[in-house]
Order: C-alpha cells, then sequence, then structure tokens
C-alpha cells in the first residue's frame, strides 16, 4: 500500500508542477536561510582557531562607569593598569591573556601604502590562543619584559610586504616609521573575532601610548582561563567578589561595570547593554520567536498550498470514496504525499546550504571567514522541516476526508 502511495504521489507531483515548485521553493529556501545563518552564528559563537579554549575562557572588553543619579555613563575599554593590579591578582584564573584591540597602522612598499591592524599583547596570550605558526614562534615574557622590537604576523600580511619570499623570520617590517624583527607568521584570523584579531602582533611594551597610564579605562582587554570547564562558576564568583572591590576613583560617577563575558554573553549584551543581567535569557526568547515565525509562515503558505492542491482532486477524491476507500485511507495517502515533498525539499534545502557557504567562503565577503556547515543543525533543520511538513498536511487532508461523495464526484 505504501508503495502504491509513492507512486502516486510522484505522479500527482509531476502533474501539478506549480504547486510542486512553490512547496519545494517554500521548504527549501526556509532550510537554507537558516543554515546559512546558523553557520555565521556559529563560526562566531563556536570554538574555532584560534579561539579554541572558549569553553573556559571569560573574556574583558568593556568598562563602564556610570551615575546613577544623573543618568551619565562613560564605557570603554580596560585599561592595563585595571588588569595589572586587580585582575591579575585572582586565583581561580590560569592565565591571563592581555591585549589591545586592533587599530591601524601605515607600512610602505615600493612607496604604496599598506594598512595592517597592529594588535599588542602579553607573552601569556599565547599560550591561550592556539594560533597556527606557519613558521617561527611567539615571543617570550623576557621580550616583552625587555620590551624588544619583535612581531609575529599573519600570512596575508607576510605576503602583501615580502611578496613570495619564502621564509620571513629574522627580516624586518616597519609601521608606522618603527621597524620590528619578524619572529614568527601565523595563520590569518578573521575580522569577527575581535578579541584575536590582528595583522602584526607586537609585545605590549613597546605601545606608543602610555600603557601605564592610570585609570579604569584604556586601550586593553583581556581573557581568563580557567584550569577546566568546571572551574568556570568558581573563577566568574572570584572576579565578581574582585570588581565590587575595585574604587572607582571618580566622583563624578558612583557605579563601575567591568563584566567578564563568554562569547555568547557578550553577543547578548551588545544588543540589551552590558547592564542587563537578564541579556542572554531575552537573546534565547527572541532568537526561539524569531526561528518558530520564520518557520510558522512558510507552514501556513503549505496549508494554503496543500488545500488548493487537493481540493482540486475532489473528482478523484468521490471516485475513490464511491468505490470503498475510508477517510482514514485517504488522509494516510495525502499526509504521505506531502512527507514525500517535505523531504525532496528538505534534500533540495541541504544541497543549496552547500553551494550557498562554498560561494559565500569563495567571495571572500569576511576576510579569513571560513563557513562551514553544522551537521547537528542541520539535522535538527531537517527533523522540523519533516514536521511542520506533516503539519501542514495534516488539515488539508482532514478536510479533504470530510467530502461529501455526490459533492466531490460533481467537482
Amino acid at each position: 500500500m505504501l508503495i502504491n502511495y509513492l507512486k502516486i504521489a510522484l505522479v500527482v507531483l509531476k502533474r501539478r508542477k506549480f504547486f510542486t515548485f512553490i512547496s519545494l521553493f517554500g521548504i527549501s529556501f526556509t532550510l537554507t536561510i537558516l543554515m546559512v545563518a546558523t553557520s555565521f552564528v556559529d563560526k562566531m559563537l563556536s570554538p574555532s582557531y584560534p579561539d579554541l579554549k572558549r569553553n573556559r575562557s571569560l573574556y574583558i572588553s568593556r568598562v563602564g562607569l556610570e551615575n546613577t543619579k544623573e543618568g551619565w555613563y562613560n564605557g570603554s575599554s580596560a585599561s592595563f593598569q585595571l588588569l595589572d593590579q586587580y585582575v591579575s591578582k585572582l586565583k581561580t584564573p590560569e592565565k591571563l591573556g592581555i591585549y589591545t584591540f586592533a587599530s591601524p597602522s601605515n607600512a610602505y612598499v615600493n612607496d604604496k601604502k599598506i594598512v595592517v591592524e597592529s594588535k599588542h599583547t602579553n607573552a601569556a596570550y599565547w599560550e591561550i590562543a592556539e594560533y597556527n605558526f606557519i613558521e617561527g614562534k611567539p615571543y617570550t615574557k623576557a621580550q616583552v619584559d625587555r620590551a624588544e622590537r619583535v612581531a609575529v604576523i599573519t600570512e596575508s600580511t607576510k605576503k602583501d610586504y615580502f611578496g613570495d619570499m619564502p621564509s620571513v623570520v629574522g627580516k624586518y617590517i616597519e609601521t608606522d616609521n618603527v621597524s620590528y624583527r619578524i619572529i614568527g607568521v601565523v595563520k590569518d584570523v578573521p575580522k569577527t573575532l575581535r578579541n584575536f584579531y590582528g595583522d602584526i602582533y607586537l609585545p605590549y611594551t613597546v605601545y606608543k601610548g602610555n600603557y601605564k597610564e592610570p585609570g579604569l579605562m584604556g586601550p586593553f582587554g583581556a581573557v581568563l582561563l580557567a584550569p577546566s570547564d568546571a572551574d568556570m562558576p568558581k573563577m566568574r564568583a572570584e572576579y565578581m567578589q574582585m570588581v565590587a572591590k575595585i574604587p572607582i576613583g571618580n566622583k563624578d560617577y558612583d557605579k563601575l561595570y567591568v563584566p567578564a563575558y563568554t562569547p555568547l554573553e557578550s553577543f547578548s549584551s551588545g544588543f540589551f547593554g552590558d547592564k542587563d543581567n537578564n541579556s542572554l535569557t531575552k537573546l534565547y526568547a527572541i532568537v526561539g520567536l524569531f526561528i518558530f515565525l520564520f518557520l510558522l509562515l512558510p507552514t501556513i503558505n503549505l496549508v494554503n498550498i496543500n488545500v488548493t492542491r487537493i481540493m482540486e482532486r475532489s473528482s478523484e477524491i468521490g471516485v475513490r470514496k464511491a468505490f470503498g476507500a475510508s477517510s482514514t485511507t485517504l488522509v494516510y495517502q495525502f499526509i504521505v504525499e506531502n512527507i514525500i515533498i517535505t523531504i525532496l525539499g528538505g534534500i533540495i534545502g541541504a544541497l543549496l546550504s552547500f553551494t550557498a557557504i562554498y560561494f559565500l567562503n569563495a567571495a571572500n565577503l569576511i576576510p579569513y571567514l571560513d563557513l562551514s556547515l553544522n551537521y547537528r543543525v542541520l539535522g535538527f533543520g531537517l527533523v522540523v522541516c519533516l514536521f511542520f511538513g506533516v503539519l501542514s498536511g495534516v488539515y488539508p487532508a482532514w478536510r479533504m476526508s470530510r467530502l461529501n461523495v455526490v459533492n466531490a464526484l460533481k467537482a
């Protein structure tokens, strides 16, 4: 019986080409958009090169001062003093990586200006981030302490500055009229990884500004690495206790915010503000609602299409009922047909997702960002498509099964 249903379904899909196209397009397009969006989010929030220890890391990227009476708020990155004097004294973190966020600097090759993004770090930064060194190695704590003018550059910076030179370790690169000896070359990092992106990495002790300038705000960020995933709550609790004891040192403000977030918490706080403790809950609720509506709209569309498609077959239904087919048998048949078209749409959507991500990577819209499909989400998406496909076929099939035989034959 099931084989007969499959044969009938395939014949009907070929006969009603327009309805088939609309149904397949709705399913496959929805799945493709969902998969491409998920691949972007997954790349931003899941552990990926060089941030492979993300599951046991907290990131400090913002410092905020607020006057709760007047409603003033001033926000910036952290100062080296805050990180060195307070954060470095925590006992739970295994390591503390300190860095500046990438800022543009100018280099010149054959009278041609090249803009490179400079990032200054401490030595522990290289022990936390797992960069892929194509050549050489990172600078050491001794080199940082001595303020040696050494540099680690990316593969693309090497190509732009030195061309096809096979090895550049020991060579010099000049940016903003300062020469640095290259000691390492690493694989490029996507710009979306703000905490780790840069074109040239330098010791923080050669920073052109006064990195020892007093105050709580400055150009620095930090990553705290817990010994294990299980130590994350302990590290967070100790950090929050430490922040509560930091003196503000400015009579114009009475509240200090120095959040240490996971990437997902940082992402959510960007929408709802650093001060909102419920930002992650709100993000989950909004994303869940968006996905529900995103899947519900094509489902409603499919219901309408299926109603029209099935009702056009009234005469067929009438003949089958006249020859003794039960309502249950007819409902079962049309649900099977809908499952088939949903599965076909899901397969097409998966193929389109692979194709779309391939071309997005080839287009290099976001430099060095290599998107990939999340197969767990793909499997979930196919299951959801199947669920909504069945759901969109139940109501039309039920309506069809209640048709009067005489009226169906007249149609």
